[in-house]
């Protein structure tokens, strides 16, 4: 088909997540301003100069059926868990091109679906090295490949949902679930899918990573108190919490939609999208490269930043990244950001790296779909250089008519940048 450029709205969120083992319950902790951050416990953790983590409120082994878990990574089973909930929640009760009397159905020539992860089967990769070291080669799973493939993620919900269209796995770091929905956006604006389902899952937490990071010196060393550790533009910040889980939305044509009469939660406006070319892990400290992409998104949008009135920032709570973000919005958007309410949901879900873009988009969708923002927890002493109206403690009400619009950030090391625009209908 040829370019369309057609509207492109929400009509499903899921998730699993340090907060809550699905989109619901996740919001309700945000809301409440709940850290998801623990202590880790087990003897492989015990000499890591980092010992915390936001591990997954609900772990995937309650969820899904013992034979079908053997065969997917963690990173896999969230995405499972959460796509599952999406599919649902859009009104969808059965794959693409099955017939059905209880819900919506869709060609499997007109789904697809792009899930992103950071790192991939990082996990299963290790742990089979493990098995292979120490039980020989015939006790290596046959599943390993499969398994450990970054695009194993969005392959197993594509099988799940049966999507032809395409299915996509961008890899770009921190940046890659956010960057996941804005490549879901181009397929359906461009008329190559109707629905896409999207997002970004992760599940990283394993000694080799968490020690990598730790000597990077990008991680919180906290451990005495875990559940503040994570906190972003308070002067107090020492460096971001791993978390693991996954956030995906169904996002589908604005007329595809309406012909279904589905239930929408918002308009998903686009993606602005930079490079730094400053340095693989450290960010450009002036906020050059998030700038561009702030500006990318509002020239490809049209976006008016009078009718911004929330940002869900990246805020990782690392003493440059949290600082060089603002500098940023403040940059592009002028005085306009002084009517934005920022929130630092990471404060509460700690870093979920690739899954991170997918989890905030669906913090983002409910903040506008309920008019409401929320919280930044462990901000005790902000931070001098902070130059914004950060959300603090308890949600903010958002403006309750009127059109309004949201932006959720996301970078990633390598110097990737990508913003979204969402809008209320």
């Amino acid at each position: 088909m040829s370019p369309t450029n057609r509207t492109v709205v929400v009509t499903g969120i899921g998730a699993t997540t340090p907060l809550g083992g699905d989109s619901a319950s996740t919001w309700e902790g945000l809301l409440a301003g709940r850290s998801g951050v623990k202590p880790l416990e087990g003897e492989r953790y015990a000499e890591l100069p980092v010992r915390i983590a936001a591990t997954a409120a609900v772990d995937p082994s309650e969820v899904l059926p013992r034979p079908l878990a053997r065969k997917l990574d963690r990173s896999a089973q969230f995405a499972i868990i959460a796509a599952r909930e999406a599919w649902a929640d859009a009104g969808y009760t059965a794959p693409a091109g099955e017939e059905t009397t209880t819900g919506a159905s869709i060609a499997p020539e007109r789904l697809g679906t792009v899930i992103a992860s950071g790192i991939g089967g990082v996990t299963t990769l290790l742990d089979q090295y493990d098995v292979l070291k120490d039980k020989g080669v015939r006790r290596v799973s046959p599943h390993t490949v499969p398994m450990l493939m970054p695009n194993g993620p969005s392959a197993n919900v594509g099988l799940e949902v049966n999507a032809r269209a395409g299915v996509h796995t961008p890899v770009s770091a921190c940046a890659s679930g956010a960057e996941a929905i804005g490549y879901a956006v181009e397929m359906i604006r461009t008329g190559r899918a109707d629905v896409v389902v999207a997002g970004g899952t992760e599940a990283a937490i394993h000694p080799l990573p968490i020690a990598a990071f730790a000597n990077m010196m990008a991680m919180s060393k906290n451990n005495e108190n875990p559940t503040t550790a994570s906190r972003p533009y308070d002067k107090a910040r020492d460096g971001f919490v791993l978390g693991e889980g996954a956030g995906v939305v169904v996002l589908e044509s604005a007329e595809h939609a309406a012909a279904r009469g589905a239930r929408v939660y918002c308009e998903v406006l686009g993606q602005g999208l930079s490079a730094d070319s400053h340095h693989i892990a450290q960010p450009e400290p002036t906020g050059r490269g998030v700038s561009a992409a702030l500006q990318n998104l509002l020239d490809n949008t049209g976006l008016d930043p009078a009718e911004l009135v929330h940002v869900n920032a990246h805020a990782t709570s690392t003493p440059q990244g949290d600082t060089a973000e603002l500098k940023a919005l403040r940059k592009v958007l002028g005085d306009d950001l002084d009517h934005i309410a920022i929130s630092a949901t990471k404060s509460m879900t700690g870093h979920l790296l690739g899954g991170a873009g997918g989890i905030e988009t669906v913090a983002t969708v409910l903040a506008l779909y309920h008019r409401l923002a929320p919280p930044t927890i462990n901000l005790d002493d902000m931070d001098e250089d902070i130059d914004a109206d950060i959300v603090r403690d308890e949600p903010r009400k958002l403006p309750a008519e009127g059109p309004i619009s949201a932006i959720n950030n996301s970078f990633g090391f390598g110097g990737h940048n990508v913003s979204l625009a969402f809008r209320s209908i």
